[in-house]
């Protein structure tokens, strides 16, 4: 086994193998969930009877994609489809926008194939200055509202009244006369109180600093169900991968119009800065960044992450990026890629052979982790400078569109619009980056293509 420490460096990084396994198995742990989240959400988008298949898209893309960056990174960072973009892909693209998922998995593959070029490129760095921080902290945040309340609908626990009879509701929300409440009517259902009690012992379990806090409230909650009587219990605890119902079901025809351009767009910019905002924070936990503030093999990080993505794309599955929770791993000692490497094996090992539980899996018992991972999102907020409105009220913008239009790509729109606007207005243009000027640009003639005014 000394190849090992030797490749891993480990004597480098102060560290040994038990501490590295260790790193792995809690960041594993922390992260599981998204074996049984994400299927629940893409499902609801592609169809119940795909959750075997997402089950293993879900498992094997995050296992490659987390043993490349092990191997080849040598950083101790996990990926896994990313939440936030798997809402976005059903709820914004397939459901709010009409796309088939098949179309939506394309742009997801062309967004990674982007991203690849960008990772090997200079062009990078130019996309990277273009966007202001406080708009990207704003991003993160407001995913993590459109997380919350996607799983706060997913619960029970609020519902939404049409205040307008002639008004339709497609999909699951629409902008347009609609008023979120409390779901009183839930209250009589056991459903409602599992979910509200998988909230409270989900954040209970945080608040002890106990490791896959989500996935136990997850299997708890189900669990429950199941003597309850509220869900069949599973047919069997494991079964063999399969990928028949997603593998290379791209449909890149389908993106050959103007509103699929913003998706492509849309996806890409979350996961871009999604991945840098992550980066930064776990190679600064972990002592990476040095003096000149710069990440060593950033460009093998981000590089990582996008041949994550197009991987994911091919096997059926959304937006694959790196995980903030493998900080879990980093908290314990984990300092050097293998770490990636039991998480990774770990994702192969046992996430391609539970579909048989995530298809028992009710939307009630995953919700309380959208609810609580929608908290987690809003950290960076405390990075925002609130004294400097012309940062500040943009930012808020792109908080406020993201939930209430139940699109990622108009809060990028209305972010990007309004920070180049207040800029001009307080006399500060020179402080816009020029390529922020063009991306703004794109989006007010997108807007005005979706309002039929061009």
């Amino acid at each position: 086994m000394g190849w090992i420490e030797e490749y891993f460096e480990f004597s480098k990084y102060k560290t040994n193998m038990k501490t590295e396994i260790l790193a792995g198995l809690t960041t594993f742990m922390t992260m599981a969930y998204i074996i049984f989240v994400n299927p629940s959400i893409l499902s609801v988008a592609i169809g119940k009877e795909a959750v075997p298949s997402l089950v293993t898209a879900t498992a094997l893309s995050a296992g490659i994609a987390t043993l490349i960056m092990g191997i080849y990174a040598k950083k101790p960072f996990a990926l896994a489809p990313g939440m936030g973009l798997n809402a976005y892909f059903t709820y914004g693209v397939c459901l709010g926008m009409g796309y088939p998922w098949q179309v939506a998995l394309a742009a997801v593959f062309v967004e990674g194939l982007i991203f690849i070029v960008l990772s090997i490129t200079k062009v990078r760095s130019a996309v990277i200055n273009a966007i202001p921080l406080s708009q990207k902290y704003a991003l993160g945040a407001g995913i993590g509202l459109f997380l919350t309340l996607i799983g706060l609908r997913e619960a029970g626990i609020v519902t939404v009244s049409v205040t307008n009879p002639n008004a339709s509701v497609p999909g699951m929300l629409s902008p347009v006369d609609w008023l979120p409440t409390l779901n009183t009517a839930f209250f009589k259902l056991p459903e409602f109180w599992l979910a509200v009690f998988g909230v409270f012992l989900a954040s209970a379990l945080m608040v002890r600093r106990v490791p896959g806090a989500l996935l136990i409230s997850i299997l708890t909650v189900t669990g429950i169900s199941v003597a309850l009587g509220l869900t069949p219990p599973p047919k069997s605890i494991f079964s063999l991968p399969t990928l028949d119902y997603t593998f290379m079901k791209l449909d890149l025809r389908g993106l050959l119009n103007v509103g699929a351009i913003g998706v492509i767009f849309a996806f890409f910019m979350v996961d871009f800065f999604d991945t840098l905002g992550t980066v930064a924070g776990l190679s600064a936990k972990a002592g990476f960044i040095n003096e000149k503030g710069e990440i060593p093999d950033s460009e093998k990080i981000l590089l990582t992450d996008a041949v994550g993505t197009t991987l994911g794309a091919i096997f059926g599955t959304s937006t694959v990026t790196t995980y903030i929770e493998s900080a879990a791993g980093i908290e314990e000692g984990g300092r050097t890629g293998f770490v990636a490497v039991v998480v990774g094996l770990l994702f192969l090992a046992i996430g391609l052979f539970v579909s048989p539980i995530a298809e028992i899996i009710p939307s009630f018992a995953t919700a309380p982790a959208l609810i609580v991972v929608g908290f987690l999102m809003l950290n960076v907020l405390s990075n925002l400078d609130f004294s400097d409105f012309t940062e500040a009220l943009p930012a808020f913008f792109v908080l406020a569109t993201i939930p209430f239009t139940y699109s990622i790509a108009d809060g990028i729109g209305v972010g990007f619009i309004s920070y180049c606007i207040l800029k001009l207005v307080a006399g500060r243009a020179r402080e816009v980056h020029p390529l922020l000027w063009i991306l703004a640009g794109v989006f007010v003639v997108y807007f005005l293509y979706l309002g039929g005014l061009i």
